[in-house]
């Protein structure tokens, strides 16, 4: 008898309840069993009290990975992930998974609103056009390589959003984006910072490149720091400031 398991791998947004799709919202309450980081899953406690819940930490993704494909073969499990489970998230390692079983394991990926998009609407518009993303963790991708990246994502002059900026365990790969920043931007360019993303304790801060460091204390790992390009410009906010990078339109049409 064929198996009745499946997976799905779930991005639940940036944090809060009301930002996740609703089809993210059905496959939670579809799963027989939840599995994911204990951070995640408080996010989403209102929503699955009923359900069997697995709590996986931090550095434990390949084994939580194997553990939800085996859960999948006779149940509905889903898989959580912030943001998008396919950016930084749990959706490769769990396909790197499966390709290795003798039997393939039904799964759906369910798309998620990222961190950069939950950052840039709380900033404004900043991301409006081409721009890129980048993160500075050298747990899986070595500095040196992440190094030339950011000079060939700022030599583009495009808008570039960084992930997992700044930790106790690497407090300096911050400052090797901004410096490289700096190489390729002028100082007036705009520089937004976003923590706790729809989330309790949510801060935006708003700077230049040239001024950076007036706000770099206030950048961790629940933050998203966001560098504009040489259209970007600061705005003014009813609660503070914000950043806007035209697409273009001004070029074309009078408004």
């Amino acid at each position: 008898m064929p198996s009745q398991g499946r997976l799905l791998i779930v991005g639940i947004g940036p944090g809060a309840i009301d930002q996740m799709t609703w089809r993210a919202r059905a496959a939670l309450k579809e799963a027989e069993c939840i599995i994911g980081n204990d951070r995640y899953l408080d996010q989403i406690r209102p929503l699955i009290q009923d359900k069997e819940v697995i709590v996986s930490r931090m550095g434990e993704e390949v084994d939580r990975a194997r553990r939800a494909v085996g859960l999948a073969r006779e149940k509905i499990v889903a898989m959580v992930s912030g943001g998008d489970a396919g950016v930084y998230g749990m959706a490769s390692i769990v396909l790197e998974v499966i390709e290795h079983e003798p039997e393939p394991v039904p799964f759906e990926v369910v798309p998620g609103v990222t961190a950069a998009n939950g950052a840039a609407a709380l900033l404004g518009s900043p991301l409006s056009g081409d721009f890129c993303v980048l993160s500075l963790s050298d747990l899986l991708t070595p500095i040196e390589v992440i190094e030339r990246r950011l000079d060939l994502a700022f030599a583009m002059g495009v808008p570039v959003a960084l992930y997992n900026p700044k930790s106790r365990g690497r407090p300096y790969n911050l400052a090797i984006a901004i410096a490289a920043a700096r190489r390729q931007l002028p100082g007036t360019v705009p520089v937004g910072v976003v923590r706790n993303a729809f989330r309790p304790g949510e801060q935006v801060f708003v700077t230049t490149l040239e001024s950076f460091e007036s706000i770099e204390n206030e950048v961790d790992m629940s933050a998203i720091v966001i560098v504009g390009n040489d259209e970007s410009r600061i705005i003014r906010r009813e609660n503070g400031h914000g950043i806007i990078t035209p697409r273009g339109y001004h070029r074309k049409y009078v408004y």
